[in-house]
């Protein structure tokens, strides 16, 4: 089947992007062939801030139905698919949302929150980040909050936390885990980037990788195409399997410096954490509309029909089944 049939039929699943969401980054999914999106939806936010936006997807769920729908399970995935619209998964970059009160992590999963990463970048309640100069691990709050999660059907995301609290969450957890958007330290060394040991962990235990394609983590850095990043997924694959990788691009399209320095920045205001540079996406995947090209990429590679839809959407979408238990 040629590249743009493919595509056209594929189940297509992003495991995480960060846009200045809108009206035209949603009708760039629709150029893309986007099924569905964990779209991100608190970072350093507390309970308050973290309420402020989900209230704005609310509105945004009504205002763009033509375009969009959310997501509270995999049957939601497969209707965005029929109905030609992409589906919202609504996800946290960080466990910070509910601050230190497990009680109210029920009433969010009831708004449609089903990934929750334990933490961003620095310590938390939960446990320590991949930028925190020691990392102590998965606390007895962490504990509680994943077991919550667990019972909730909420996916566990490890993919800024740091090692030992990641290992601990991968071996506490009675459900699957994701690194929802990495890449390999084996292709660059970086603090957010997963050593092939890692890999093999995660997926050694019935976990999931999704893929970036974040410039900063990549080997060529900005210089990267489309084809590099397709090279990384398949390094991926060689240590995760095939069957246990998918997408996660880490798009942060429309989004200024104002933005970077939130995200750089402990807590959003406090010490640097990291220098990003410019942030130019893979020639080929400057925008999320030039999802296709990804595909086509994938076969040029040479890379079996079943594989290519696997990853575009196929893995993620059996493995949040077994996740979300829906």
């Amino acid at each position: 089947m040629e590249s743009a049939q493919l595509h056209r039929d594929a189940v297509v699943i992003d495991g995480l992007i960060i846009a200045r969401f809108g009206r035209e980054v949603f009708e760039d999914m629709r150029r893309g062939g986007l099924t569905a999106a964990n779209c991100t939806c608190s970072v350093w936010e507390g309970i308050h801030g973290t309420l402020e936006n989900l209230a704005w997807w609310e509105q945004a769920f009504r205002e763009h139905a033509d375009l969009i729908r959310p997501v509270h399970g995999t049957a939601d995935v497969r209707a965005a698919k029929e109905e030609g619209r992409t589906g919202i998964i609504l996800g946290w970059q960080n466990s910070s949302g509910i601050e230190d009160r497990l009680d109210f992590l029920p009433l969010f999963q009831r708004l449609g929150v089903r990934v929750i990463q334990i933490t961003y970048n620095t310590q938390n309640y939960a446990g320590s980040g991949c930028y925190e100069s020691s990392d102590s691990g998965l606390s007895d709050f962490g504990h509680d909050l994943v077991a919550e999660m667990n019972r909730l059907g909420i996916l566990c995301d490890l993919s800024h936390v740091g090692p030992r609290t990641s290992r601990d969450v991968i071996e506490a957890s009675r459900a699957p885990v994701a690194y929802t958007h990495c890449l390999p330290a084996g292709l660059k060394a970086h603090p957010r980037n997963k050593s092939d040991e890692e890999l093999r962990f995660i997926a050694d235990r019935g976990g999931f990788v999704g893929v970036t394609m974040f410039p900063p983590f990549l080997a060529k850095g900005s210089n990267a195409v489309v084809d590099d990043y397709v090279e990384a997924i398949e390094y991926v694959m060689n240590h995760a399997g095939t069957a246990q990788v998918g997408i996660g691009t880490d798009f942060t399209q429309g989004h200024d410096e104002a933005f970077f320095h939130w995200i750089t920045h402990d807590k959003g205001i406090g010490r640097k954490l990291t220098e990003f540079g410019e942030i130019v996406n893979p020639e080929g995947m400057r925008r999320i509309g030039d999802f296709p090209n990804l595909t086509e990429a994938m076969l040029r590679r040479g890379w079996p029909e079943e594989r290519v839809r696997g990853v575009l959407g196929e893995n993620w979408l059996r493995f949040l089944g077994e996740v979300w238990q829906a």
